[in-house]
């Protein structure tokens, strides 16, 4: 800057003008001028300080005013060329240094975005045990991965739990069409004699039968998932009583003694399946029990409903596999009465259906072993029914 006002100085006031004879300077000393000292930052329209030559002396004051005010803007126009062309060319470095930057910042900030995307084009039902493990800081973008994580590990569940599930119920479904063809084809091949035929027929209805249990428990699975389309107010503790008085007769004949403490409790929902869930339960502790054993059944307000049994020793990497359905905890022997496997699977759906919890504890072996359910229903749902003040309670059966 320095050197383009003194071109621009040197160019706008010729040397032979300064030096001259009539320079103002030439017959006056420095001291009496002092504004020589400040033209080059002096205002252009300001008057210069301190005497002035006389006319006889040198320039008249009017020509040096006029020296004064030419090197002034001249002086002013270098500096504002110099400073326009330092800050154009500032400006536009700065301007590519940041278009680079947010360039190299936008995409990795973005690049998590574009890892999750890709990964959930690439899903389909044969990869989703693939994650994103998405390798950043903490921050929103590691949470929304995370979260999508999670997402796809519920939804491999899922996955898994349905294509078992129409594996297990095509192989339950099929095992009696080929008991009843090998019965027909091998049975009654020939001239079979009355008896045969006798006992034919009788194992053919007894396949039928369980091949329309296992009809009615997926449709009453069905339904169960679909939720409730009717509600009303069911007193769970009558139909507890009621499922325990209705299978007393097959306890006594495996020797397990049934107890019901079923304290007043109230919900909303349906009858019908509340006491199907009931029913499942009680009939699961008597038939998976050990002779000697014992079922205990459990309601009320802060209860729920709890099924208590001895039996034999679950596993308790075990306990929640036999919630699904078609699972057991041995494999299948086709004894008479063995069930389908759609006991718990069928109580953990109508739980839901009610807004309800449905979990299961294992016993160890020096408690007898078997399994304790809960079914634990909201506290919004669940009520007890007082009687002149107290609660009213039922006996064991």
């Amino acid at each position: 800057m320095y050197s383009s006002i003194s071109m621009a100085v040197t160019t706008a006031v010729p040397a032979q003008r300064l030096d001259g004879p009539t320079a103002p300077w030439a017959t006056t000393p420095w001291t009496t001028v002092p504004w020589a000292t400040a033209l080059p930052s002096g205002p252009p329209s300001a008057a210069p300080a301190g005497p002035l030559p006389s006319p006889g002396t040198g320039a008249s004051p009017r020509e040096a005013l006029a020296i004064t005010r030419t090197v002034s803007d001249a002086a002013e126009a270098a500096a504002l060329d110099r400073l326009l062309t330092v800050s154009v060319a500032v400006l536009v470095c700065y301007a590519v240094l940041s278009v680079a930057l947010a360039w190299w910042t936008a995409g990795r900030v973005l690049r998590p975005i574009a890892v999750i995307t890709d990964t959930a084009r690439r899903l389909s039902g044969e990869n989703l045990h693939e994650r994103i493990a998405l390798d950043a800081p903490p921050g929103e973008l590691k949470r929304l991965a995370d979260t999508f994580d999670d997402m796809l590990g519920r939804m491999e569940r899922l996955v898994s739990a349905q294509q078992r599930f129409a594996a297990n119920a095509a192989h339950e479904l099929r095992t009696p069409l080929a008991v009843q063809r090998a019965a027909a084809e091998i049975g009654l091949a020939g001239d079979p004699s009355p008896g045969r035929v006798a006992r034919m027929r009788a194992k053919l209805i007894e396949v039928a039968d369980g091949s329309e249990r296992i009809i009615e428990g997926l449709l009453l699975l069905a339904a169960s998932e679909q939720g409730l389309k009717e509600r009303g107010t069911v007193a769970v503790d009558e139909l507890a009583r009621r499922a325990a008085a209705a299978l007393a007769g097959e306890a006594a004949e495996r020797d397990v003694t049934l107890d019901v403490r079923a304290l007043p409790l109230d919900v909303e929902g349906d009858p019908v399946l509340l006491e199907r869930l009931l029913h499942n339960l009680v009939a699961n502790a008597v038939r998976h029990n050990v002779p000697h054993g014992r079922v205990e059944v459990r309601t009320g307000p802060g209860t729920g409903i709890e099924v208590t049994n001895t039996g034999p020793v679950v596993p308790p990497d075990t306990v929640a596999l036999l919630f699904e359905p078609f699972r057991r905890l041995n494999e299948r022997t086709h004894a008479p009465g063995e069930g389908a496997g759609l006991g718990l699977s069928i109580v953990d759906a109508i739980a839901r259906a009610h807004g309800a919890t449905a979990t299961a504890s294992a016993h160890p072996e020096e408690e007898g072993g078997g399994l304790t359910v809960r079914v634990a229903f909201r506290p919004h749902h669940g009520t007890a029914r007082r009687t002149g003040g107290k609660s009213s309670a039922a006996g064991g059966v």
